[in-house]
């Protein structure tokens, strides 16, 4: 038994829960990282190909990685790390939304396997895993306002420069 499902047994999980984590960390591996690159050591999963398709295939990934933040939501997973586990799953989604540039990222970024290794993080220490989990959920939302803000700027820019025009 692997040192997180040992934390998992001491947390009170039964072996139905610590039977789901495992199916978790299967899929996960599927989603991310069950295709060999030949030629390389890098592996990329159903995720990425997935992405591959214009429009659909990165809401695709995101609802069936949704999956996962449910099923760990049902294991007793704090909200804290459910929340980093829902920006893993957007970050995901939203960069691999950008052709070419952001399949490629989706293939590194890997946010399944991100997902389950929080979980078993969280069963094998969950205060430390809520605390760095609090403090990743903040450094997106910070991250995001910027985007908006910029965002923002360049709307009011591109009005004022067409109103300057006119």
């Amino acid at each position: 038994m692997n040192t997180a499902l040992k934390g998992k047994a001491q947390h009170g999980l039964n072996e139905q829960e610590l039977a789901q984590e495992k199916r978790l960390a299967k899929l996960a591996w599927l989603l991310d990282s069950s295709i060999k690159v030949p030629g390389t050591n890098f592996r990329i999963g159903l995720d990425a190909l997935l992405g591959l398709v214009p429009g659909v295939g990165d809401v695709a990934g995101g609802v069936i990685s949704s999956w996962i933040i449910l099923q760990g939501a049902k294991l007793g997973v704090s909200k804290t790390v459910l929340a980093r586990m829902g920006v893993n799953v957007a970050v995901e989604v939203v960069v691999g939304a950008v052709p070419i540039l952001g399949d490629l990222f989706d293939m590194a970024y890997k946010a399944n396997n991100r997902n389950v290794r929080l979980m078993e993080d969280y069963f094998a220490d969950p205060q430390t895993t809520r605390r760095k989990s609090a403090g990743g959920v903040a450094l997106a939302v910070v991250i995001m306002l910027l985007i908006l803000a910029a965002i923002i700027a360049a709307f009011v820019g591109l009005i004022a420069l067409v109103a300057s025009l006119v």
